[in-house]
């Protein structure tokens, strides 16, 4: 259910200015969009599982939160991230 080594070594050097950055927010938006996606397709197979709801909903507005200091701080990166992640339409 959680991400794998690989997925997550993927995602630091897609997102990331190297493999080995772990902490920028970039990655953390990709991260946590990559857990969101499998927790939503959880909750889909079990309704009444109510603590992942509200650990899918902590991640969601944790993710909003990076995603608002991104648009803050680096516009072009926040546009780079959406369109990579196609998280708006």
């Amino acid at each position: 259910m959680a991400i794998t080594k690989e997925e997550k070594q993927n995602v630091f050097t897609e997102f990331g200015k190297g493999s080995q950055d772990t902490g920028s927010s970039q990655v953390q938006v990709a991260l946590l969009t990559k857990d969101i996606l499998v927790l939503t397709e959880h909750c889909k197979q079990h309704p009444k599982d109510f603590s992942t709801r509200r650990g899918l909903l902590r991640m969601v507005s944790n993710r909003r939160k990076l995603l608002e200091y991104l648009q803050r701080t680096d516009a072009n990166m926040h546009k780079d991230v959406i369109a990579k992640l196609g998280l708006r339409k």
